[in-house]
């Protein structure tokens, strides 16, 4: 682990349906000076009612946000080694690692129940846990020592053994600082390639101050997890994050469509050097 301060990222808005607004918050992120911006791997999600949301497909989106910045860390949450060949999500990465000039982070994961349907609909088997997990480490091995960091995303207690033993990191989208804190200090105690980073990743909701931001999390629907609040209140949300074994804490806001989200993280982030 680094004793580096904590780094900061964003998730971009990968639901959409125009490019457009992708890079306006990409060109919002780079102007606040923020550490990073971080896509999906979903070919469509599937809202509330049943109806699917659009969504940009992410190997094409990383170009296109690696060629519209030229300060931020350019990565994705995570490529699924299951919808495409190891040697093909390789390739892929060299391609985006050259365009952002060496500043692309590669993050696989193995995918889980939710992303079946994806799969499935596109006329990619979905597998067993154990074909995806020989898959991902498949896919991790083809991408690792090709001047790119390659992070392993995911909960299972497999994955997590996988990303210490093959990885360059280890990704967490969701949970408690002391769920995290504990799986980091697992994951890093059984590392074998140096160095290693531990990240985590949630949604969250922003804005001036905590009443506006509690308000805001109100009228979007925010799921229970979610950290809420104004910048200081986040800056100490993620610095308990930080504090468990951190390298990068990458926020997802809820309404990520919103350019006004990166100078709101640029103020956590300031909190937290």
């Amino acid at each position: 682990m680094s004793d580096a301060p904590v780094r900061i990222g964003l998730t971009l808005p990968s639901f959409v349906t125009d490019p457009a607004e992708v890079l306006a918050v990409v060109d919002a992120a780079e102007v606040a000076g923020l550490d990073g911006v971080f896509v999906y791997d979903h070919l469509f999600r599937v809202a509330g009612d049943g109806s699917r949301r659009p969504a940009l497909e992410s190997t094409a989106l990383l170009g296109a946000v690696a060629a519209a910045s030229s300060t931020l860390a350019v990565g994705v949450l995570v490529e699924r080694a299951a919808l495409r060949p190891p040697a093909v999500t390789a390739t892929t990465f060299d391609t985006v690692t050259r365009i952002a000039d060496g500043r692309f982070v590669g993050a696989v994961g193995a995918g889980d129940e939710e992303s079946a349907r994806e799969n499935e609909e596109f006329g990619v088997p979905f597998g067993t846990f154990a074909e995806r997990i020989a898959r991902l480490r498949a896919t991790v091995v083809a991408c690792r020592d090709r001047g790119f960091p390659v992070w392993v995303g995911g909960l299972h207690p497999e994955v997590r053994a996988l990303a210490a033993a093959e990885a360059d990191g280890w990704n967490r989208w969701g949970g408690s600082v002391e769920r995290f804190a504990a799986e980091a200090a697992a994951v890093t105690a059984a590392v074998a390639r140096s160095p290693f980073t531990c990240s985590w990743g949630g949604l969250v909701v922003l804005d001036a101050d905590d009443a506006a931001a509690q308000a805001k999390a109100d009228r979007l629907g925010a799921r229970p997890g979610t950290v809420v609040g104004g910048p200081a209140t986040v800056a100490d949300a993620f610095a308990r994050y930080a504090d468990a074994g951190a390298g990068w804490v990458i926020a997802g806001p809820v309404d990520s469509r919103d350019p006004a989200n990166a100078a709101l993280l640029a103020a956590v982030r300031t909190r937290l050097a």
